[in-house]
């Protein structure tokens, strides 16, 4: 039966250890986070102070994260460490792939009470007199 880590070597010595996941998993993992909170790569970067290319070299499992920056991504795409680390599963709350409609939906979050009840009713009207 295979084990569920991976044998990884420990840079700058000859000693092994074993992680729960490789960095293209990760990679991938921080991609999805990404596209589903509709950020491109330079507004993640922006986010974080790194480059663009970082964010890139990130995704692609290229360069191992170190603890800061898995701390910064997660505070970025609101989810837990754990979830980016592949150790506890995100919530199963589908995405949105419309990157702009993702955007604005965030931004309406970020209204005040009043303010999101009042465009809620707007757009709930809308789609009333619509359908």
């Amino acid at each position: 039966m295979s084990s569920p880590f991976y044998t990884q070597s420990m840079p700058g010595t000859r000693k092994r250890y074993l992680a729960p996941v490789d960095e293209e998993t990760i990679g991938k993992r921080l991609r999805e986070l990404r596209l589903q909170r509709g950020m491109t790569q330079a507004e993640v970067a922006a986010e974080l102070d790194i480059n663009q290319s970082a964010v890139s070299d990130y995704e692609k499992g290229v360069v191992r994260l170190h603890a800061a920056l898995v701390a910064g991504f997660a505070r970025t795409f609101r989810v837990t460490a754990d979830q980016i680390l592949g150790l506890e599963k995100p919530p199963t709350n589908g995405h949105i792939k419309d990157r702009r409609f993702a955007r604005r939906i965030e931004n309406i979050d970020k209204l005040s009470k009043r303010d999101r009840q009042l465009l809620l009713g707007t757009i709930d009207k809308f789609l009333r007199d619509v359908s």
